[in-house]
């Protein structure tokens, strides 16, 4: 089978990497791609937000399946376009792909089915948005963008300052929306599952690290890496989580009409009375992607179609890797901010011969050396029988890179290391 994935980052790449060891490949492309995808992949420069372009490619190339990795191209309903000229997709429709698109679409979801969240009212305006704020939330409080940000769109405002600077910023353009969310008390952990819509099998857990300096210092980014599987959440969390947020959810979608296929990401917060939902995500996480293709042991795109085909029923769960996963992202200086691109990077076969997987995000080759081409760059993966160990190789392999316009956080895992150490 001829495969197209779509997407460029350090997601793509580990996807990639995985769906090249699957039997039922014959030849596998990417658009666009990146310098390590293209290892896997033929890549080509189409643009995705031209349904039609995308379209005639799949049939130029005789394409029977498509892998949507990001959420920008579900959420503008590329795959309807795809489903609708008869291409199997990996990914949600865009009316399911509101579960990232629109936090408020969300926020309504768990208010009609009952699913554990934090409190919230949705805001249009920018003086509704300070009476709320004055009103009814005390401080701390989560103020989020409703639309799609890259997973900088969320403020946790410790002062009326600031939370009236992130309202403001959200209002600054016109037509803004926000959600506003009481603060909850606890620790995060990401779990997955693949859903064909009515059924649907788990596929791991992982714990990401936002913030973008040591000890959770600094603004929000797109993650600055990530370890699987988060033990905090625990197998008693974990089916608590199924019953009250995954089944509801799944339940809730079909029952709306907007039935979701592909990969559930949530987001979730352990608080003292159970698990709650942050936020959904449409597509796999990036950096938990990484550290999830690592651990997964079956054939990812016999496990894609079976999702799409709805074939999920009495299935067994994926298998996983006993060992731990820890990917490190090393990011160009200036990032989250406006990172400083064009500079060279040297040492991934040295980083990979420490036994780590150097996934690519945001490089490009030019004149034959990779440099930098964006905020996030690589995300340095290795796996240990504890955190403790798979932490330590994953920097191991991140000193071995020559990057001298990059930076990495040098704590990932840092809470379960606390742990493990007693």
């Amino acid at each position: 089978m001829n495969v197209l994935l779509l997407g460029s980052g350090g997601r793509e790449h580990a996807l990639a990497w995985k769906l090249a060891q699957s039997p039922r490949l014959d030849s596998l492309h990417a658009i666009p791609g990146n310098p390590g995808i293209a290892k896997y992949a033929a890549c080509h420069d189409v643009t995705l937000t031209d349904h039609a372009a995308v379209i005639g490619f799949c049939e130029r190339h005789a394409i029977g399946f498509v892998v949507v990795g990001p959420e920008a191209p579900l959420v503008d309903g590329l795959s309807d376009s795809l489903r609708a000229a008869g291409y199997g997709v990996f990914g949600p429709s865009q009316a399911a792909a509101q579960l990232e698109g629109s936090k408020g679409f969300t926020k309504d979801l768990c208010a009609r089915e009952n699913i554990p969240t934090a409190g919230y009212i949705r805001v249009a305006d920018l003086e509704t948005a300070r009476l709320a704020l004055a009103r009814d939330f005390p401080r701390p409080v989560v103020i989020k963008a409703d639309g799609l940000a890259a997973g900088k769109g969320v403020t946790v405002a410790m002062t009326d300052e600031e939370a009236d600077a992130a309202i403001a910023a959200i209002f600054d353009k016109p037509g803004g929306e926000a959600v506003i969310e009481e603060f909850l008390e606890g620790e995060e952990a990401s779990f997955f599952v693949l859903t064909d819509g009515t059924d649907f099998v788990t596929f791991g857990s992982a714990q990401d690290h936002k913030r973008v300096g040591d000890g959770d210092t600094g603004p929000n980014t797109g993650g600055m890496g990530a370890y699987s599987p988060a033990p905090v959440l625990t197998p008693a969390l974990e089916a608590e989580a199924i019953e009250t947020i995954i089944k509801p959810t799944i339940a809730g979608m079909a029952k709306a009409g907007t039935p979701y296929s592909g990969v559930l990401y949530a987001g979730l917060m352990l608080t003292r009375s159970g698990p709650k939902l942050i936020e959904y995500n449409a597509r796999f996480g990036d950096p938990e992607c990484q550290v999830l293709m690592l651990r997964f042991e079956g054939d990812l795109l016999e496990l894609m179609l079976a999702t799409e085909a709805g074939e999920l029923a009495g299935r067994e769960a994926p298998r996983f890797g006993a060992e731990t996963a820890l990917t490190v992202v090393m990011a160009a200086k200036g990032y989250p901010g406006t990172p400083q691109t064009g500079g060279a990077i040297d040492g991934l076969d040295a980083a990979e011969e420490t036994g780590a997987q150097v996934f690519q995000a945001g490089t490009k080759l030019d004149g034959g050396q990779l440099v930098a081409a964006g905020g996030r760059v690589l995300t340095v993966t290795a796996t240990g029988a504890t955190v403790t160990e798979a932490q330590a190789a994953a920097y191991r392999a991140v000193d071995a890179i020559d990057f001298p316009t990059g930076f990495a956080r040098r704590d990932i895992g840092w809470r379960e290391v606390a742990r493990e150490r007693g």
